[in-house]
């Protein structure tokens, strides 16, 4: 996300200098535009959990699982977590499976190092585990727009738009 942020101002700095403040706002849309693609898919998609729900955004799209629900909480390539009748919620931002351990250097007969999403993924679990104990009650998963990107997206895609009609379009 940094590189892409230095590099849309590397290019919109170079469209000051070479063609003024007017033609950058235009340009702009475009150079912003691909930023939010590398945001949207690199960096917006996360697992928050709290003690009642976790809850999962992937890309756009938010959903808050309530713990009494979860079934089963286990890492595929990604974190799952496994609701109702056996549907299942993966996780685009959370920990992904690696590679397996390497051996310490210890020697042959030392223990495995693990990953650090098996670290992670147990945490999760924990948590899930504690609320189930705790008698967390079920509910039904919601579902939400994640309201930063989709606005900010909204915003850019009008900019585009006005910057098309202010040139008349493609020549």
């Amino acid at each position: 996300m940094i590189i892409s942020g230095a590099v849309a101002l590397l290019l919109l700095g170079d469209a000051v200098l070479r063609a003024g403040w007017g033609e950058m706002l235009l340009l702009a849309p475009w150079v912003l535009l691909a930023v939010w693609v590398v945001y949207l898919f690199m960096y917006s998609s996360a697992i928050e959990t709290d003690a009642d729900a976790v809850t999962v955004q992937n890309f756009l799209r938010r959903t808050r699982l309530p713990w009494g629900e979860v079934a089963d909480v286990r890492l595929r390539y990604q974190v799952v977590f496994v609701y109702g009748g056996g549907q299942e919620l993966k996780a685009f931002g959370g920990p992904v499976a690696g590679r397996p351990g390497r051996p310490s250097r210890d020697g042959p007969g030392g223990r495995r190092r693990e990953p650090p999403a098996l670290h992670e993924v147990e945490t999760i679990r924990r948590r899930w585990e504690a609320s189930v104990e705790a008698s967390a009650v079920g509910g039904v998963p919601t579902r939400s727009w994640a309201p930063f990107g989709l606005c900010s997206g909204l915003l850019i895609a009008v900019w585009a738009v006005v910057a098309v009609m202010i040139t008349g379009g493609p020549a």
